[in-house]
């Protein structure tokens, strides 16, 4: 596993971080996960080397952040854990720190290392109230209860109504895989001039890229709403998963570690964010944590990208 450096952060961050939407009760997903299988799966990420945690208070209303804290045990000060608040411009900045208060009795913990604006949403949509916005977090960072601040599904416009206040954020947590290249261009490259690094979510495009192609697998509800699993992208996207199992056939890994190492190969990305509820599958993702792709196989995966994204 490699570790690396994030703005504001003391602490080593694993280049995979473990995502906690699963192993709760919700919308997306079911109810597919139970305490015990929560549990274990959280302990095979510590196992695996992974020390980044990323929950919300909208998993499950808050079960996720629970079932976090309790797994993870007397090590929960030694992890990183992020978690993220669904904002609402109405709200006072009490009501942001109940909510983070919320936050840190579900977790036990005193602090989270990481609090994200889970979403820009249609409460922000000038700049009046985006620069309310960053007041509210940058008082919950001051108030120690946050190491630092982030944002999530952030794109250029939303970036550009915070003002002067983007430069108290040190993360933007996006939606980015080898299918979905929307945050590159304009968003990218504010974020790289401000020092904002990228979380990148769903970079298995929710299982798709490591083969979670059975009936069963694709009856999910989260999976349903994705584009990507259903007509025409899911046929259209068929030569870049042949190129991804190819790939992981002559380099002997499974096609999850493929479609992730490209993932944290590419630019202003320090993290992949990556999910489960299974204990067993957290080994076949982590070792995308050591594996770097060649030249040769970049510019392949690169290629069917492209055409798949310029047809």
């Amino acid at each position: 596993m490699r570790y690396v450096k994030c703005k504001g952060i003391e602490k080593d961050w694993s280049v995979i971080t473990f995502g906690c939407w699963q192993i709760a009760p919700s919308e997306g997903w079911g109810d597919i996960c139970s305490p015990q299988s929560a549990d274990a799966v959280v302990k095979s990420a510590l196992d695996c080397g992974i020390t980044a945690f990323d929950t919300a208070e909208g998993y499950g209303d808050g079960e996720s952040e629970r079932r976090l804290g309790k797994a993870l045990g007397n090590k929960k000060d030694d992890i990183i854990i992020i978690s993220k608040i669904w904002p609402d411009a109405t709200l006072t900045s009490t009501a942001y720190h109940e909510r983070l208060e919320n936050t840190l009795r579900a977790l036990d913990r005193d602090y989270v290392d990481v609090y994200l604006v889970h979403f820009p949403s249609a409460y922000f949509d000038n700049t009046e109230k985006s620069e309310q916005l960053c007041s509210l977090m940058q008082g919950i960072k001051e108030s120690g209860k946050a190491v630092t601040i982030g944002l999530s599904n952030f794109k250029a416009h939303d970036l550009s109504r915070l003002g002067l206040g983007i430069n108290d954020f040190s993360i933007n947590q996006i939606p980015y895989n080898i299918l979905r290249r929307d945050y590159e261009g304009e968003t990218r490259d504010i974020c790289l001039k401000m020092g904002i690094g990228y979380m990148a979510y769903s970079p298995t495009a929710q299982g798709l890229l490591a083969g979670r192609l059975s009936s069963e697998a694709r009856s999910f509800p989260t999976r349903k709403w994705n584009d990507l699993y259903q007509e025409p992208l899911f046929t259209k996207s068929k030569p870049v998963r042949d190129t991804i199992n190819r790939i992981a056939e002559e380099t002997k890994t499974k096609p999850v570690a493929v479609a992730l190492a490209w993932v944290l190969a590419q630019k202003n990305i320090f993290t992949a964010v990556v999910g489960s509820r299974k204990a067993a599958q957290v080994p076949e993702f982590s070792v995308a944590g050591s594996l770097k792709l060649s030249a040769e196989y970049l510019k392949k995966l690169n290629a069917t990208s492209d055409s798949f994204h310029n047809e």
